[in-house]
């Protein structure tokens, strides 16, 4: 028969004891004893893979803490101690996959998006580590608040950022210089004032957008001014039509997917209620730019309709355009759009009674047969507090105050946007 086994909490006491008593032989033994008899005992592996590390023996650090991410997992630091050690043997592939591992149990940890930067950056990843090393930026405290040890990373990163920054700017300039100079008369200077502000050359103001800010459009929430949408009319008129196709689509119980589908390893701040869920679902006909084909063979009245708008054109952004479906009792929190240079439509399909969009300051309710179009880089939110399904079709449109010439020049700078980004396979800033 088989003795039994130690007691673990005694155990555990004995190597406090030793630890305090500053015996670190007698407490590395005894730290192994309890790997021993519980296999996968955390603070056993954690403590075991500190002294490997410290050690020198990077391969055993490595079998142990894999070993704890395994058994355990849920502290992004036992992932980024892994991370560590896969760099120390040179193992491209071992790091990423364990910086993942720490960026899916806390996508906003600074130290894990630096280090995933820093590792795209070894290997001359550019763009990648443009958009870790930003991710980071945004977890950052202010500098004088970063534990020092970190800090000359944070530093370096921010360095790098700014570098990489100047580079795309001057990149832009280049791509943009002959079809300003073939619309040198044209009155562009908003759009000089975009790219200026796009790459901190100049200061942007209100509104909010994330990505792309043009100057001198005014911050509208709602436009009331109908004239300025002259197709808005012959859209009401289709709301019959583009409801039974929308219907049609539901019967049919394919397509419709979340609104929101955020990786697990990126951060989803507000809207981690919503990622993946049902409660937002769309069913997309012109997703990033790209027609959804077996969507619009469903849909010909709608994909007409929206043909006849004034739709922006940048390339893998706009137009975008779908059937939004909001469940009952289900809030959008307060967010804001990527550009103010495109405004976003509404048109109501199915309005079961309080349901609200709020844009800036101004609230209001759909109402049936009635479009509206608002700035979506103005912060907004939406709910649905009824008992029933709320849906509308969600389509872009060019600002109105934008020259046919200040268009041009924003999917000009939208294709090259895409050309700088084309040595990444197709990543997109």
């Amino acid at each position: 028969m088989a003795p039994p086994s130690p007691d673990i909490a005694a155990l555990q006491r004995q190597i406090g004891a030793a630890i305090q008593a500053g015996r670190d032989n007698e407490a590395g033994q005894l730290w192994q004893r309890l790997l021993d008899i519980d296999p996968g005992n955390p603070k056993a592996l954690f403590a075991l893979s500190q002294r490997a590390f410290r050690a020198g023996d990077l391969q055993r650090a490595r079998a142990l803490l894999e070993r704890l991410v395994t058994a355990d997992g849920r502290d992004q630091q036992q992932w980024i101690n892994l991370a560590v050690v896969c760099r120390g043997l040179r193992d491209d592939e071992g790091e990423a996959a364990a910086l993942t591992g720490a960026l899916t149990v806390d996508p906003t940890d600074m130290l894990a998006q630096l280090l995933r930067g820093d590792l795209f950056e070894r290997q001359g990843r550019r763009h990648e580590a443009a958009r870790a090393f930003g991710a980071a930026a945004m977890a950052a405290p202010p500098l004088d608040q970063v534990d020092p040890s970190l800090r000359p990373l944070l530093e370096r990163a921010l360095a790098f950022q700014d570098g990489y920054q100047r580079e795309y700017g001057a990149y832009l300039d280049a791509h943009l210089a002959p079809l300003l100079g073939e619309l040198k008369s044209e009155p562009l200077g908003r759009f000089r004032d975009a790219v200026d502000i796009m790459f901190g050359r100049k200061r942007r103001y209100d509104p909010q957008p994330a990505l792309f800010y043009y100057p001198g459009l005014a911050p509208v929430t709602f436009f009331d001014e109908r004239a300025l949408f002259p197709w808005i009319d012959e859209l009401e008129a289709q709301t019959d039509a583009i409801r039974a196709e929308f219907l049609a689509a539901l019967d049919a119980e394919q397509g419709f997917v979340p609104y929101l589908s955020y990786p697990p390893d990126q951060p989803h701040f507000q809207f981690a209620q919503l990622n993946n869920s049902p409660d937002w679902s769309a069913y997309h006909l012109i997703e990033q730019g790209r027609v959804v084909p077996e969507h619009a063979a469903r849909c010909p009245a709608t994909m007409a309709a929206l043909a006849r708008l004034p739709q922006p054109r940048q390339l893998n952004r706009t137009p975008s355009a779908m059937f939004s479906l909001l469940k009952p009792h289900t809030r959008i929190p307060a967010h804001t759009g990527v550009s103010n240079v495109r405004l976003v439509g509404h048109l109501p399909l199915i309005l079961p009674g309080d349901c609200h969009l709020r844009v800036g300051n101004d609230v209001r309710a759909w109402e049936m047969g009635k479009a509206w179009v608002f700035d979506d880089t103005i912060e907004h939110e939406a709910w649905n507090d009824s008992d029933r399904l709320r849906v509308v079709l969600i389509f872009d449109v060019w600002h109105p105050h934008l020259s046919e010439a200040e268009r041009a020049m924003v999917s000009a700078l939208a294709d090259g946007i895409h050309a700088f980004g084309a040595g990444a396979g197709g990543f997109e800033l």
